[in-house]
């Protein structure tokens, strides 16, 4: 591929993404917000995408029961306020526990599918996968989340389902 610019590489990488996670979704779709989704520009979906790489692969292999994992920077430093990092935590932290995930830590986590509600909203269906922590129940459990990033000010930010 010589002679292709940084950004073309960096398109042409988004687009081959995009068609991975259409092709590799084994679940629901993301609901379609009541007006439809909107292409954004190459430049905020890369970003988009970045970050949400960034803030999900962070999650692999962390315990979501311990003040380790609570009190992490790269974590936190997804959210606009400390309130809205609490909010998402918590809920996180419960819906593992609940989905019976051994020590409350995922083992693999895939973003499945997102679209773009607008320029400034977007959604994403991840999918958590872990040991299941129920006696004589060996194996795997997962659980898939629809998460929701705002851009505001030029950053995606988390924004945690209560808000």
């Amino acid at each position: 591929m010589r002679g292709l610019t940084t950004v073309q590489l960096r398109r042409l990488a988004l687009v081959a993404l995009l068609s991975c996670l259409a092709c590799a979704s084994t679940s629901r779709h993301v609901p379609r917000p009541p007006g439809g989704s909107v292409g954004v520009a190459g430049d905020w979906a890369i970003q988009f995408l970045e970050r949400a790489d960034t803030f999900y692969d962070h999650l692999i292999r962390r315990r979501f029961n311990t003040l380790e994992t609570f009190n992490d920077r790269v974590l936190r430093d997804h959210f606009q306020t400390p309130d809205a990092f609490f909010d998402y935590y918590a809920e996180l932290a419960q819906t593992l526990h609940e989905a019976h995930f051994e020590r409350t830590r995922p083992l693999e986590i895939a973003i499945e599918e997102f679209l773009f509600e607008n320029r400034f909203l977007a959604q994403v269906q991840v999918r958590f996968l872990g040991e299941d922590r129920r006696p004589l129940r060996p194996g795997t459990t997962e659980l898939i989340r629809l998460d929701r990033w705002e851009r505001v000010e030029g950053q995606w930010w988390i924004r945690p389902s209560r808000l």
